[in-house]
């Protein structure tokens, strides 16, 4: 009896790690990733609603940014803020689903879907759940009256340049290449984060959540999709 259970237990994992049929490698290490994002951002939510240090570590880094800030850098946070808003980012959607439409990358298109506007959403819905005021100053660069946790910019960006560096990695052959695309989505992201947490609309909690958030929707995403386009290519290759 314990040498079947044994065996039964081993060729599950064995299963779950081979890179092939659609719920191998694909899916384990797709889990692993969502299982650790949100690790990551119930512990962020923790810290924030117990008042832990890194509530402390906030206002320090507000404050920092607050007192250094300058007239160009300012425009420049503005530009970066407004270009990733709400209106911004689904508009750079709708030009990237008009062109997977045109190659009728279809798959793809029902990543961004399922990865952008539904991720987008549930970011509202944790604002609305955490309810957290948003920093304040006596001279604000900026005056929002939403709540703040997690950041919607934030989550925004991590979503869309997600869905777009797995579109670039998927397509581009060289590992160089590769790196450069992940690099420079993380980059573009964090620039983001950046602009929120200096013009005061944001404390840095709230951009580490957003991104752990949306990183674990964004991995959930890709793939639910990914493991239902390879079904659908089993399917036919059993036909």
């Amino acid at each position: 009896m314990s040498r079947t259970r044994s065996a039964s237990q081993w060729e599950f994992l064995r299963a779950r790690i081979a890179p092939d049929g659609y719920l191998g490698l694909h899916l384990t290490i797709g889990a692993l990733a969502l299982a650790g994002a949100l690790f990551l951002f119930g512990q962020i939510a923790e810290g924030v609603m117990n008042a832990d240090r890194i509530t402390i570590l906030d206002l320090q880094v507000s404050q920092w940014f607050h007192a250094r800030a300058t007239p160009p850098l300012t425009q420049f946070m503005l530009l970066v803020t407004r270009l990733h808003s709400t209106a911004g980012i689904l508009a750079l959607c709708l030009l990237l689903g008009w062109r997977w439409v045109r190659t009728r990358s279809w798959d793809w298109l029902v990543t961004l879907v399922l990865t952008v506007p539904v991720g987008m959403l549930l970011n509202l819905f944790l604002k609305n759940l955490f309810q957290r005021a948003r920093p304040s100053f006596q001279d604000p660069l900026l005056t929002l009256t939403s709540y703040s946790f997690p950041s919607g910019h934030t989550a925004a960006a991590t979503l869309f340049y997600g869905v777009l560096a797995a579109y670039l990695v998927c397509r581009v052959k060289s590992w160089p290449w590769r790196a450069f695309v992940v690099c420079l989505a993380v980059a573009l992201v964090a620039l983001v984060g950046l602009s929120r947490i200096y013009l005061g609309a944001h404390y840095l909690s709230d951009v580490l959540a957003a991104v752990a958030a949306s990183s674990g929707w964004l991995v959930f995403s890709l793939t639910a999709v990914g493991t239902w386009r390879r079904r659908r290519i089993m399917q036919r290759a059993g036909d």
